[in-house]
């Protein structure tokens, strides 16, 4: 499994659209087998999934995202997990401990909003593979 992380000096950084990069950890058992940090340099949302894709990821660890962007990936079949906060090392061993439902991970202002149950428009966004 591939797990990317937009980091910015040790921290998820706030807003993935705007990151400048990323952290592909290589998982393998539950263990983690390799990292690499990649140059995130797309400033638009279609060639920014294009480029996470192209990747290999698996799961997206991210703060804030924009509906467009986040809806890109996950057609692509990438799970995102947004509006998370914290040192990159924290939320790691939170996610491969499946405890990252924690409040501590939360994005301030966050808490009690669920974007997920908002009605989404799918069927206007721009797909990655076109």
């Amino acid at each position: 499994m591939r797990v990317a992380i937009p980091e910015h000096d040790g921290r998820i950084s706030p807003v993935f659209d705007a990151a400048r990069e990323l952290l592909v950890i290589e998982m393998l058992n539950g263990q983690v087998v390799g990292r690499n940090e990649v140059a995130m340099q797309e400033p638009e949302s279609l060639s920014r999934a294009r480029s996470v894709v192209g990747l290999g990821i698996d799961v997206l660890i991210c703060g804030a995202i924009s509906r467009p962007l986040e809806s890109m990936l996950e057609s692509a079949g990438l799970t995102v997990i947004p509006r998370k906060c914290g040192s990159v090392e924290d939320v790691l061993k939170a996610f491969m401990a499946d405890e990252l439902g924690q409040d501590a991970f939360l994005m301030p202002g966050c808490r009690g909003r669920d974007r997920r149950k908002r009605e989404r428009r799918h069927d206007s966004q721009p797909h990655i593979n076109g």
